[in-house]
């Protein structure tokens, strides 16, 4: 398939080395930033532009990485090419595209990336939705081409996926940074953490996460707890969350 990526971020970027390695030609890559532009459109063997009026209208399918709230604007000035056009967000609404053109998709790759980690893109669950059948279809076999995991997903349940994905993800890379300051605070390895961390996040590959759940607040352990929140006592925010977590927690059980 002939594709031309907008964006040159880190889903952009593995998104074009997946599609490269399975064969597929990517004909352009746009970027507002030049440079960045240039440097993914390098790496994919692609025509690297920073203008979409320079856009070759050559290609069977036009894949939007970008911002959320650039999304509808540059799927408005792509429509006029008649080509199949789809974002890649879990959280815009495929209104977005389908408000210039009926020939709509969605493109949405459930993982976190960063551009200097390699991820073997087969496991990467893909979840896709178009507006018609034929278009479903057709996202169906190109996702396919580059993962083993694809889903068909509607707007709705996608925004719920990507709920659950920043309580999955974000929230906690952002608890290993709580994690981290309170460390360095008394000068402590945080890769001491880091064996804890990973065991934590294999059981949950074979396990339901309420199954495994550890901890002083799954065991109601008072004494403990107040004892966290004592060296929290300094750390307002910190010490809010402690207790809105492990409430959480305690009422689950």
């Amino acid at each position: 398939m002939r594709i031309t990526l907008i964006g040159s971020g880190n889903v952009a970027t593995h998104l074009g080395a997946a599609f490269k390695n399975a064969g597929h030609r990517i004909g352009q890559v746009y970027s507002r930033n030049a440079h960045n532009a240039a440097l993914l459109a390098y790496h994919i063997g692609a025509e690297a532009i920073d203008d979409l009026n320079s856009i070759d209208p050559n290609t069977d399918i036009f894949i939007i990485s970008v911002s959320d709230d650039a999304i509808a604007g540059i799927a408005q000035e792509l429509s006029k090419h008649n080509k199949l056009i789809v974002h890649t967000s879990g959280a815009t609404d495929l209104y977005n595209i389908l408000a210039f053109t009926d020939n709509a998709g969605i493109f949405y790759p459930l993982q976190t990336f960063s551009k200097t980690k390699e991820i073997d893109f087969l496991t990467v669950p893909l979840c896709i939705e178009g507006a018609n059948e034929l278009i479903t279809k057709t996202l169906k076999e190109l996702a396919q081409s580059i993962s083993n995991n694809v889903y068909e997903i509607d707007s709705t349940q996608r925004k719920t996926l990507h709920l659950a994905a920043v309580f999955a993800c974000n929230f906690p890379n952002y608890l290993y940074r709580v994690a981290q300051e309170l460390l360095a605070d008394q000068r402590i390895d945080f890769n001491l953490l880091r064996p804890l961390i990973l065991e934590t996040a294999e059981k949950v590959q074979t396990n339901l996460p309420a199954n495994v759940q550890t901890g002083p607040a799954i065991r109601n352990d008072q004494k403990t707890m107040f004892e966290h929140l004592q060296l929290l006592k300094y750390e307002p925010e910190w010490e809010q969350l402690y207790r809105l977590l492990s409430q959480g927690i305690i009422k689950k059980d």
